[in-house]
């Protein structure tokens, strides 16, 4: 059996079996319809797209997987200094993994270790936002604001190290007030909270943030696993306020396999760049830095910059505004749309009980998740598809 992400297995329903995808379609048993959610985010460039499926092939050809240990390859090469260039700054070293929630783990043992490696053991404290999320492993947990981890928190009695605020100005000057001297990073994920239940905010609290950081000696790290590649209508947010750390993951191989890298700028590196061999960075996933995961994420960025993908994000952003300008229900309590992500909250979450099946009655595969209905769709939708996506979500409020 199948153990099922986010699911309690004895009351869960059938899950729908896909057989094929193009595009921006799913076929399941009976039906062809529009992923609005991209596969959790990940699939930019839709289903199939003929030039991520050869550069897998193409790879697979030569070699599918090495080590990373005392091995190298030109995929990882080519795409580390790709990346490099990509990111603002001097944010020029990729440690790489296999999963976004991994990234967040190597970016905190990072931090920490930065200031252990020069003798300041007593920075153990991360202040990170409430509703929050960064991913499932223990310390992404930690930082996390998500209730339904709280029991692992309170279990391995660790909150200490971790303090949660909003994204108001006044509070995080006073956390930094409070906490400036043990804290060694703040962790955000700028400006969208995904996850966390599509929560948006203004670019100045980040600006804020980076000012602090500067002036403390605290690391400023992004999350942005879901954020990036687009989503929030730039590359990256990281373009707007440069981190010392970023973690990207989902779109960073257009979704087509799982990878994800941490990226540090040249003052963290530095802080592992010793002759001392305990100063290393402890860390190393079995298939960081696949040479698949690898060939395709170059590919992708590749195709994200020649066909102006921000352009297509912000064709989107214009549509949803467009056709939610007038929408309103008693039962929603706020309508918001950002780049590349569309969400309206309702009030009560029964309020999107039954949903998804009237979605996929519809031709739209969507998964609201506690009071949110919200879509995500791969960026070349097109204006038609958009449109019927938005149709459904304001239809189940007409019906």
């Amino acid at each position: 059996m199948i153990w099922r992400p986010y699911t309690q297995m004895k009351t869960a329903h059938t899950p729908y079996h896909v057989y094929a995808a193009k595009g921006v379609y799913l076929q399941l048993d009976d039906r062809l319809v529009i992923d609005s959610i991209a596969s959790w985010w990940a699939m930019i460039h839709g289903y199939r797209h003929p030039e991520l499926t050869e550069a897998i092939v193409s790879q697979a050809q030569r070699f599918s997987h090495v080590m990373l240990g005392d091995l190298t390859h030109d995929p990882v090469e080519a795409l580390a200094e790709r990346l490099a260039r990509w990111t603002p700054g001097d944010l020029n070293y990729c440690f790489f993994s296999d999963s976004g929630s991994v990234a967040v783990e190597v970016a905190l043992k990072m931090a920490l270790q930065f200031y252990w490696n020069q003798g300041q053991s007593h920075r153990d404290h991360v202040l990170s936002l409430r509703h929050a999320y960064h991913g499932d492993t223990f310390r992404a947990m930690e930082v996390g604001d998500d209730p339904d981890y709280h029991f692992i928190v309170k279990r391995t009695g660790s909150q200490s190290t971790v303090t949660h605020i909003s994204t108001e100005i006044k509070e995080l000057e006073e956390a930094f007030d409070a906490l400036h001297e043990r804290l060694n990073c703040v962790i955000v994920e700028p400006l969208l909270q995904c996850a966390g239940g599509l929560r948006t905010y203004d670019v100045s609290f980040l600006r804020r943030a980076r000012e602090l950081c500067d002036r403390y000696g605290v690391l400023l790290v992004f999350d942005e696993v879901a954020t990036g590649f687009g989503r929030v209508g730039e590359r990256l947010a990281s373009d707007l306020v440069t981190p010392d750390i970023v973690a990207l993951g989902k779109a960073l191989t257009g979704g087509y396999i799982g990878h994800a890298v941490t990226i540090a700028n040249e003052r963290v590196f530095s802080a592992f760049y010793d002759d001392n061999s305990e100063h290393a960075l402890m860390h190393g996933p079995t298939f960081m830095g696949n040479p698949l995961a690898c060939a395709v994420a170059l590919r992708s960025l590749e195709i994200f910059e020649r066909e102006d993908y921000l352009g297509k994000v912000r064709r989107i952003e214009a549509i949803a505004k467009r056709e939610l300008a007038c929408f309103k229900d008693p039962r929603i309590r706020e309508i918001r749309i950002l780049g590349d992500c569309i969400c309206l909250e309702t009030y009560d979450a029964q309020t999107l009980k039954g949903y998804q099946q009237y979605a996929l009655e519809h031709g739209v595969f969507a998964r609201p998740f506690l009071n949110y209905l919200y879509a995500m769709p791969p960026y070349i939708i097109t204006e038609e598809e958009l449109v019927k996506v938005i149709d459904v979500m304001k239809g189940w409020f007409n019906r």
